[in-house]
């Protein structure tokens, strides 16, 4: 057999041995942007609707898959979540002897938590008040939307005593340690601790969590079953006194 067409057969014979391997997928993106806009009308940080309207700019720039917000109103999160596209969200109020707390036009004061339906599971989601609270009259508030393929929380911690907002937060990582047991799982809010600061925001984490954070007062804390990627802040331009919190995440 001749040389040339004896190494074509060998080729095609080693081309038909070769196993290619199947493509690995792809990972999933969970960004997760946090934003405290400061828009109840009762703070001195209120800078009215211009807030809004920064905050759907953000929304519509950074494409989160979990919108956590904090000082809102409760009308605020139909707009906002419209501008993260299909969302499933939950409102938490916060509370007064009982009572939700109002904004300035009358709506309930309080957080939320979206997450892109895609993501997000069947639950209606769940809500409530910290059993430790500060003296002042505003009782704080933690809303979760568990299940899907990512189980998300939003709070917004006390501001009044450090040591109050750290019992606040292990409180929630309870929860959100339970709800990783069966799915990756996050929280994001204003916590109102700083990392190494006194009390330490670090001190809320635990084993098969981490966190991230601004480098002030908000922070995520993720299971390790999400993967980290980077982390970023953004500018409101002067519409709230807390820049916008950008964790990008994945499921591996």
């Amino acid at each position: 057999m001749p040389t040339r067409q004896l190494l074509s057969v060998l080729a095609v014979t080693l081309a038909a041995g070769v196993c290619v391997a199947p493509a690995a997928a792809a990972a999933t993106p969970v960004k997760v942007l946090q934003l405290n806009l400061c828009h109840s009308g009762l703070a001195g940080c209120y800078t009215g609707d211009r807030v809004m309207a920064r905050a759907k700019e953000v929304i519509t720039s950074v494409k989160p898959q979990v919108l956590s917000l904090n000082e809102i109103c409760s009308g605020d999160v139909a707009p906002l979540g419209a501008a993260m596209g299909q969302v499933k969200s939950l409102f938490a109020a916060a509370r007064s002897n009982g009572n939700p707390v109002k904004c300035k036009n009358g709506q309930d004061y309080g957080n939320a938590i979206l997450v892109a339906a895609a993501l997000a599971g069947s639950s209606a989601g769940v809500g409530g008040i910290y059993q430790n609270q500060d003296a002042g009259s505003e009782k704080r508030s933690w809303g979760c939307l568990p299940g899907g393929r990512v189980s998300a929380c939003t709070t917004h911690l006390s501001a009044r005593d450090g040591n109050v907002a750290l019992a606040q937060c292990k409180e929630l990582m309870s929860r959100v340690e339970g709800y990783a047991r069966t799915t990756p799982a996050l929280f994001s809010g204003d916590m109102n601790l700083r990392y190494k600061g006194n009390p330490d925001a670090q001190s809320c984490n635990r084993t098969g969590f981490y966190r991230k954070g601004d480098g002030a007062l908000q922070h995520v804390f993720a299971s390790t079953k999400l993967a980290f990627a980077k982390s970023s802040t953004m500018s409101m331009g002067g519409t709230t006194d807390h820049p916008a919190l950008i964790v990008e995440l994945s499921i591996p």
